[in-house]
């Protein structure tokens, strides 16, 4: 554990910070200028829409300027979106915040790389911690975002205008403390070529389940997550309330991230990802019994948890499928599964909320947690099978 974890760990607080604000607010921008009601979440779908489309362009940019160099390039592509966003929500031009965010998703998918580079920082044994260790700055973001949505929403006549300044201002912040990062050189040409192709790397069984686990596990977090500030607006709880839940969820998610590395050292990567697909399943039983404050409060919290222990689970899990000279486009193989799932559920949630209600969303969300659970005793059963055929 070194100084630049420290200071990725602040990074990601940074980022999610702005993922968590976004979350806050765009579904409610959206509602309030989107030509009909299930379109209000398209501005969430085009932050992960447009971190799908640009997954092949950050896993070029990666290697052409490194880690320090592309991900001060996506700092700069926040700090831009940021106020398209601001101008769009203040002259309600709705299909232009749509395009704003969809800009904004290139920062999304380059930022996503945090945990993979702080694997690339540490001593090789403390990989799990080094991950968990920076994603657990995004405590940082769970405590900053709904405080700063809800601090700045009113400082314009049009509401959640000075959020989406205040953005602009986070995402200068963070390229002032990525300066301070010393991260490894970038691969040359050479280094950089692979024998294997990306299928081959891609049919490994560990690389399926990590691909699976970490997209279905983000998905149903994005499905509940994205639609909670439209069901609680619709449950007639005031924004307080909303960014009160968005606090706790997003605590849930990070918090976790100082002990689960040790838990994976200790336990191993798939008991680890079981628990969090329990809690996922606890989350739903929660959300079913009621539409009380405290109810959302426990159900996003426990949502949290189950998404930080299946998330970490799935990037260690990942970490042994591919070399370093693969790493460009193992990950952005990875974040492209990731982006696409959450760009699917990021639209399945305004429709299903706006149209279905909140009971038949979390109903629906047993469907991706039931193939999460699929696909991890799948691999158990093949890792057990492979160790009986090795001790023969």
């Amino acid at each position: 554990m070194n100084k630049n974890l420290w200071l990725l760990a602040i990074c990601q607080g940074l980022f999610l910070t702005n993922n968590v604000t976004f979350i806050a607010i765009n579904g409610l921008v959206g509602l309030s200028l989107a030509p009909r009601g299930w379109m209000a979440t398209l501005p969430v779908m085009g932050y992960v829409v447009g971190g799908a489309l640009s997954t092949g362009l950050v896993a070029r940019s990666q290697r052409r300027f490194g880690r320090g160099g592309s991900f001060q390039l996506g700092l700069a592509v926040a700090f831009c979106s940021a106020l398209l966003c601001a101008y769009a929500a203040y002259g309600k031009h709705f299909w232009l915040l749509c395009f704003a965010t969809l800009v904004a998703g290139y920062y999304n998918a380059n930022a996503g790389l945090y945990r993979f580079a702080a694997a690339e920082i540490a001593a090789p044994a403390w990989r799990e911690k080094a991950v968990s260790l920076v994603m657990a700055g995004g405590l940082i973001g769970a405590v900053i975002g709904p405080n700063l949505a809800a601090a700045t929403r009113g400082l314009f006549d049009v509401p959640f205008v000075g959020a989406y300044l205040a953005l602009a201002v986070v995402a200068l912040v963070s390229m002032a403390v990525l300066r301070f990062i010393a991260f490894p050189p970038p691969l040359s040409r050479q280094q950089a070529a692979s024998d294997r192709p990306l299928g081959a790397i891609m049919r490994q069984p560990a690389f399926l389940v990590a691909a699976v686990a970490g997209s279905l596990g983000y998905g149903v977090m994005n499905l509940l997550m994205a639609a909670t500030p439209i069901a609680m607006q619709v449950c007639s709880l005031p924004f307080p309330d909303i960014a009160l839940v968005l606090e706790w969820h997003v605590i849930g998610m990070f918090a976790p991230g100082f002990f689960t590395g040790h838990l994976i050292r200790r336990f191993g990567t798939l008991p680890v990802m079981g628990v969090g697909l329990l809690l996922n399943l606890g989350c739903i039983a929660v959300a079913l019994s009621g539409v009380d404050l405290h109810q959302f409060i426990f159900a996003l919290t426990m949502l949290g948890v189950g998404w930080n222990f299946l998330f970490t689970g799935a990037t260690t899990l990942s970490l042994s499928t591919y070399t370093p000279e693969e790493r460009d486009r193992a990950q952005g193989a990875l974040n492209f599964c990731m982006f696409t799932t959450l760009a699917v559920t990021s639209f399945a949630s305004g429709v299903l909320v706006t149209t279905q209600g909140w009971r038949l969303l979390n109903l629906g969300s047993l469907l991706p947690v039931a193939l999460t659970g699929a696909a991890l005793l799948w691999l158990a059963l093949t890792q057990r099978r492979a160790a009986r055929l090795a001790a023969r």
